[in-house]
């Protein structure tokens, strides 16, 4: 399948529940915290633990936040929660500037997955 990056904490639930749910198939869900590294062990890890993220978390270890907006979808504007949907039968990088509840969530992954 590829990647899926979310990063919204309201959210996080549903990521999870779509990884969990797909267990058998290529996807691969990765949470990208944009909390300082410094935040790490104070802030980031607690917080994991505490709210049971399943999901491989990451942090953009990066000085220039705004460097990576166009990298990741030149029509972000840089607000959050952003979803960026990479692989699987897609033919290009599917871009969400937007919370979703599962069922949306689940309704573009799926197809996606087969």
């Amino acid at each position: 399948m590829g990647n899926l990056v979310c990063s919204c904490v309201k959210e996080l639930p549903y990521f999870d529940r779509l990884a969990a749910e797909n267990k058998s198939s290529k996807l691969k869900v990765v949470l990208v915290s944009l909390d300082f590294k410094k935040q790490l062990e104070s802030r980031i890890n607690p917080f994991v633990k505490e709210k049971n993220i399943q999901s491989k978390v990451v942090v953009l270890d990066e000085p220039n936040y705004n460097s990576w907006i166009d990298k990741v979808n030149p029509n972000w504007s840089g607000a959050i929660p952003a979803t960026l949907i990479v692989g699987g039968t897609a033919s290009a990088p599917l871009f969400f500037e937007k919370e979703f509840i599962f069922t949306e969530l689940n309704e573009i992954v799926k197809p996606l997955i087969k």
